[in-house]
């Protein structure tokens, strides 16, 4: 910023003479930012950079994803939202909304409390939690506000989204956590949740206000409790433009990893797809939606007819093998999967995969250490490379880890996991072998993306697997030969405009799509990708806002 400039910003002598470069600053940043003793710390002085120098921050988290995205949102999220009522107040500039936090309260006047949360430009989507089932954390109540503000951090840095165009959402409904309501510092309402029909009332007429405002916004259910994700899904996907990512997002990354450990198994084993047997540990919304995809894949690609692709899979919750014949009301999203098999109501793991004999277990229960020496054993003893997937989030709630993988499989193990663990380095060989991250920001960024850009009346189930297979199909030759399930982080940009490329081609193809067809959709997509180095976030010539223009 020049003399002159300063001067008619009324600045001068309020800043120090040198004039530096984004890149210098930058430096200077990650200098103070591994300076931090801890994790949670590093993410308080993000958060805090992200109210005060937004062009600075997404400039950071672009350039050194792999290292920011741990920090800014799984795993250190979670220990953020734990926190969130001691650390809220240090987390924005003075005058800047952490996020629009909405109450029964505010039914009255919806429109105008959601017009408050002001942005210079109108929200393209929105992202929004009832922080009843954060992470695998449980009901944290407002403390969820964290992750819609995660999630939409990287819907900027890995797709594009324009950062004035995001609008995260915390509806306050209360929490059921005795902790937080006897928590002095607790920000929510101190009260217990209300009943469905109380519950669904409300819900129905805040989305009817937020898309009253914003009539072309795209909706994120997050970190709803299980009943309640399936139930808004259901209510609403035919409606408005909406997803689940818990459900849908979840779903489409874990079967392109699934994907990919089939196709290998395939051509290094000779398994065919038809003579998998997948058992899922863990029976939330994520669970059966990822299910749900997997199925879809054995339906649209291998031509399995719906009921015999229904058979490859075995679903465990608490109780243990779901079956109809257990005995126990099943919860309505389990009885799709609830097997016939009478008489075979096991309840320990390891008594359930002597029976089902899997070729693919995957993890979402949230309980570490389920998937056991005794449990992976039996896993590699089955099957020349077992597919193993522990996908609880945080690190803390997996199933195993990457290295127990590892050494209780002799190393043939195909693992991707929800949350990231180190490489493992296998001793008699000092081979390096990487674990596969199952992470959800490889799909929903690209499929925000594709549906701001084409706008269809709704987000289909084919347009949810296109995601999932344009991101195994995104896989470079080298990355193949390497035995990696998921592309590098370092292409993250590339893969969500090659998944916005997907979402777009299917929403036209099904003729959902409200925006013109345009003649060339790749170069369409990269064209409107945000950049902190092409934007200069507006004309934010205020004092107040001088820092996003330094």
């Amino acid at each position: 910023m020049n003399h002159t400039k300063r001067q008619k910003l009324g600045l001068n002598g309020l800043l120090p003479a040198k004039i530096e470069t984004l890149d210098t600053q930058k430096k200077r940043c990650l200098h103070v930012l591994r300076s931090k003793s801890s994790m949670l710390e590093k993410y308080v002085f993000m958060a805090q950079l992200r109210t005060s120098n937004v062009r600075l921050f997404y400039k950071i988290v672009m350039d050194e994803l792999e290292e920011l995205a741990p920090i800014i949102y799984t795993p250190t999220v979670g220990t953020a939202c734990l926190e969130y009522s001691t650390i809220y107040p240090f987390l924005a500039a003075p005058g800047v909304p952490d996020g629009l936090f909405l109450t029964k309260s505010d039914l009255p006047t919806l429109t105008e409390t959601i017009k408050n949360y002001q942005s210079q430009l109108e929200p393209q989507i929105a992202v929004i939690s009832d922080g009843s089932r954060i992470l695998g954390l449980g009901d944290l109540g407002s403390n969820g506000m964290g992750i819609p503000i995660g999630k939409l951090q990287l819907y900027v840095a890995c797709a594009g989204i324009d950062p004035r165009r995001t609008l995260p959402i915390l509806l306050d409904l209360g929490t059921n956590n005795e902790k937080l309501l006897n928590d002095e510092f607790y920000i929510g309402l101190s009260q217990k949740r209300p009943d469905d029909e109380e519950f669904y009332e409300t819900v129905d007429k805040v989305v009817q206000a937020l898309v009253t405002v914003y009539p072309n916004i795209l909706v994120q259910f997050e970190d709803w409790s299980s009943e309640h994700a399936f139930g808004l899904l259901e209510r609403y996907k035919s409606k408005i433009l909406c997803f689940n990512d818990d459900i849908q997002g979840t779903g489409a990354v874990i079967l392109s990893g699934i994907i990919n450990a089939i196709r290998k198994v395939q051509n290094e084993d000779s398994v065919p797809p038809k003579d998998h047997r997948i058992l899922f540990y863990g029976a939330g919304s994520a669970a059966i939606g990822v299910a749900h995809q997997i199925q879809d894949y054995f339906q649209f690609e291998h031509k399995i007819p719906e009921e015999e692709a229904k058979k490859l899979f075995w679903i465990v919750d608490s109780k243990g093998l779901v079956t109809k014949t257990r005995g126990d009301k099943l919860a309505e999203h389990k009885i799709y999967y609830a097997r016939e098999d009478e008489g075979k109501e096991y309840r320990e793991l390891i008594d359930i995969v002597d029976y089902v004999k899997p070729t693919i277990l995957i993890g979402l229960s949230s309980t570490p250490g389920a998937f056991n020496k005794q449990v992976l054993n039996r896993m590699s003893q089955l099957n020349q490379q077992p597919i193993i997937f522990p996908l609880s989030n945080p690190a803390t709630q997996a199933e195993c880890t990457f290295e127990q993988a590892m050494i209780e499989t002799e190393n043939r193990v195909i693992f991707a996991s929800g949350t990231a663990f180190p490489a493992y380095t296998i001793p008699s060989t000092n081979q390096v072998k990487y674990p596969g991250q199952g992470n959800n920001m490889y799909i929903f960024p690209g499929l925000g993306l594709g549906a701001i850009l084409s706008r269809p009346n709704h987000i289909t189930d084919r347009m949810i697997y296109a995601t999932a297979k344009a991101l195994a199909d995104s896989l470079t030759t080298e990355e193949i030969n390497q035995g990696w399930l998921y592309p590098s982080l370092k292409r993250i940009r590339d893969v969500s405009a090659t998944i916005a490329i997907a979402v777009y081609k299917e929403a036209v193809d099904a003729n959902l799509a409200s925006l013109p067809k345009v003649d060339n959709i790749k170069d369409y997509v990269i064209s409107n990708m945000w950049s902190p180095i092409d934007d200069h976030y507006g004309s934010l010539d205020t004092k107040s806002n001088i820092h996003a223009n330094l």
